[in-house]
């Protein structure tokens, strides 16, 4: 049997969508019916030997859309990537894993003359690469967001995928009728959560390559009906800043955030402004390593508990540790943060050999995150476990800590690292760095000689908005 056109199991049930419904529409107005999406996405199976490994360069298209759903479909493993990924990074990966395939943009100059296929602006081409074994599990792989310039992956199975989707779409309630915009980048597992989690129920998808700062973007918005918005905290303030609020846009009723913790200010203010305005805002806490979603806010909730993850998905379940690794469930105590459900990754890889490793870690995912519960059941995170530092006896978290000044200097784009001797400052122009020092110095304790500020044009950050440590750590910025 060929496995690459076996669609006995096909991915997500899109066959059993209506043909006729649009499943994605593009930035350009090209819309793509269910019916033709699994059309392409077998024909485009159809060139690859099941059972291969292909890089996929994601931008937020059909075409890409097509090469996803046609891997996920047919036995094939696909690792998604930005599609302009660093190239150190990208020769790297490819020698560390071998890929058979990759499906990517053409370059300018039009497609490659060993192109085995073509489809809108992308081509698949062969990489020639003697492959690794892959375990019949896994269906999918990652990049973690914390682990730039490094060739780790997330290993995720066809079932993980399906239980994230599943539980997003129930507490959402996503239905067909939804049209989510998919403005985050398909690469990025939050981005792929909403396209997973609506191909599902069989909504549509607004795919776009444009940012909420563009016109454009607010102009594809109404003209096709979005229904919901999604972003990570910086997504937030740029919408604060160029007044959001004050748009009318009456079919977008769901506004989701995850990505990282939003100030309070930030928070309270998007959550009365979906009150008012008759919206859902719904906060949501996840990792890569747990396909997409662990915890979610409900937005009835949005404003008593501001700054609260909320409880776990429906089929899964949080617990914190004590110091000692023991369950504790006193409220007010803070501990480390472990998951455990069914759309836990399968482990990690770091080499091509790890490919054809099994479930490691059977559905248990600690967290590093150290959170607290109240007295609801509700959590809400303090700070990552390896983000702390201790100057002078104090210990100090740092991430709560950045959250402290963004919500004292609204607007203030800052990150802190420390290697336990000082606290190293980092703040882009518009920050009031005096301010701020005397602010930390009197809230932490701290003397003066312990911070170090350093100015830099912009904070490095991801394709998906968040801060970049480690290219920061090696930041030679404008000392204050």
């Amino acid at each position: 049997m060929n496995l690459a056109m076996d669609m006995t199991n096909p991915f997500l049930a899109l066959d059993q969508h209506p043909p006729e419904a649009i499943a994605a529409i593009d930035d350009a107005g090209e819309a793509l019916s269910y019916g033709e999406l699994n059309r392409q996405a077998a024909a485009l199976a159809g060139a690859i030997p099941a059972g291969s490994l292909i890089f996929i360069l994601c931008e937020n298209s059909l075409s890409a859309l097509i090469g996803y759903v046609a891997c996920l479909s047919h036995h094939i493993v696909p690792l998604l990537l930005d599609s302009q990924p660093d190239r150190q990074l990208l020769e790297r990966l490819i020698a560390t894993y071998h890929p058979g395939w990759l499906w990517r943009p053409q370059a300018d100059s039009g497609p490659d003359p060993a192109a085995r296929m073509t489809l809108g602006r992308y081509e698949l081409v062969a990489t020639g690469l003697p492959p690794f074994p892959l375990h019949p599990s896994l269906a999918l792989l990652v990049s973690t967001s914390g682990s730039t310039g490094s060739p780790r992956l997330v290993r995720l199975s066809a079932a993980s995928i399906e239980a994230n989707a599943q539980s997003i779409a129930r507490y959402l309630a996503i239905d067909k009728h939804e049209r989510a915009v998919v403005n985050l980048p398909m690469h990025y597992v939050y981005g792929l959560s909403i396209i997973n989690s609506h191909l599902l129920r069989g909504a549509t998808l607004l795919l776009t390559s444009k940012t909420v700062a563009q016109r454009a973007f607010w102009q594809f918005v109404q003209r096709y009906g979005g229904s919901s918005l999604a972003g990570v905290p910086y997504t937030y303030q740029m919408l604060q800043r160029i007044g959001f609020m004050q748009m009318a846009l009456p079919t977008v009723k769901t506004l989701t955030q995850a990505g990282g913790k939003l100030s309070p200010a930030l928070h309270q203010a998007f959550a009365r402004y979906a009150r008012q305005h008759h919206k859902a805002f719904i906060v949501m806490y996840g990792a890569a390593e747990a396909t997409a979603r662990m915890a979610w806010l409900p937005a009835a909730e949005s404003l008593t508990k501001c700054g609260s993850i909320g409880q776990a998905i429906p089929g899964g379940r949080l617990v914190l540790l004590d110091a000692q690794g023991r369950e504790t469930e006193a409220c007010g105590q803070t501990g480390e943060l472990v998951y455990y459900g069914p759309n836990v990754m399968l482990g990690y890889a770091q080499c091509g050999a790890d490919l054809s490793k099994g479930d490691e870690l059977q559905g248990r995912l600690v967290t590093g995150d150290i959170a607290r519960r109240d007295e609801a059941g509700f959590f809400s995170i303090v700070g990552r476990k390896s983000r702390f530092a201790k100057l002078f006896g104090r210990r100090i978290a740092l991430d709560e800590l950045e959250m402290l000044i963004r919500s004292a200097f609204p607007g203030a784009e800052c990150a802190c690292l420390s290697d336990d001797r000082q606290l190293r400052l980092f703040m882009e122009p518009a920050c009031p760095a005096d301010e701020i020092k005397r602010f930390i110095c009197q809230k932490m304790r701290l003397s003066p000689s312990a911070i170090v500020a350093q100015r830099v044009t912009a904070l490095p950050r991801s394709a998906s908005g968040k801060i970049l440590y480690r290219a920061l750590e090696a930041c030679s910025g404008q000392p204050e």
